[in-house]
């Protein structure tokens, strides 16, 4: 009688030009692997290919995403202290010469503080996170933002940034401004009391307007919500009490 005896094969010189590939193509799967063995001459079926590339375990991994604090909706109504959430968002004004501009507007939702007003023609969520990463080194982080919806907000930028610093990004819901009740009222206040009151002729005119308004907004501008303290008031109060540390100021 007579018998067929299998004769085993070398894969290894096959699976070593595979792993190769599989290290260039981190992202093919085994038929395109396959296409590029043949181009170079390999004469191999497609079952071979896949038989060493599943024994080689190159199987194309699944992406994780990053896991990165994020909120939707309405945020908690209440916060207790200091850098416990900020808020911030865009507003738009234009040049006598009817160029727009755009201001970032960003506040401590808990001493009401206008922590920073960014101006300039265009601003990136690159841009912001650099500007959050001025105010955050003068003093400290805070634990969640809330903000919009917009692709600036949205960004890779405003994500990896979030994801070092460790910040928890809150997204509104769209459509619903009142969400983010908290900027929205100081924009108000920023856009009657300083931007319908002036006309700017250049950036840095309406640049160093705003800054001035803005320290007067913290030092001298009464706010109810703060029982009609300023803030820098309200913030100096607390360190009286010993409820903030003196660097916080």
């Amino acid at each position: 009688m007579f018998r067929y005896v299998r004769v085993p094969k070398d894969d290894l010189p096959i699976q070593q030009r595979l792993e190769e590939l599989a290290i260039e193509r981190r992202r093919f799967g085994y038929r395109r692997l396959h296409v590029l063995l043949r181009r170079e001459g390999l004469a191999i079926n497609i079952k071979r290919t896949r038989r060493i590339y599943r024994a080689a375990n190159l199987q194309v991994r699944r992406r994780k995403k990053r896991r990165i604090a994020l909120g939707r909706g309405n945020p908690k109504p209440l916060v207790s202290r200091i850098n416990e959430r900020w808020s911030l968002d865009f507003v738009q004004d234009s040049l006598q010469s009817g160029r727009r501009f755009r201001a970032l507007t960003i506040v401590d939702d808990f001493t009401r503080e206008s922590l920073g007003i960014e101006v300039d023609f265009s601003l990136s969520g690159a841009r912001m996170a650099r500007v959050l990463d001025m105010i955050g080194s003068i003093r400290g982080f805070p634990e969640c933002i809330v903000l919009d919806n917009g692709s600036e907000m949205t960004s890779i930028a405003m994500l990896q940034w979030s994801l070092q610093r460790r910040v928890r990004l809150h997204f509104i819901e769209p459509g619903k401004p009142t969400q983010n009740g908290f900027i929205e009222s100081f924009n108000g206040k920023f856009r009657d009391e300083c931007l319908n009151e002036n006309q700017f002729t250049t950036l840095s005119e309406a640049r160093t307007t705003i800054e001035e308004w803005r320290i007067d907004y913290n030092l001298n501008r009464p706010h109810s919500s703060l029982g009609n303290k300023t803030p820098e008031e309200f913030v100096r109060e607390l360190i009286n009490h010993q409820l903030l540390p003196l660097a916080v100021a």
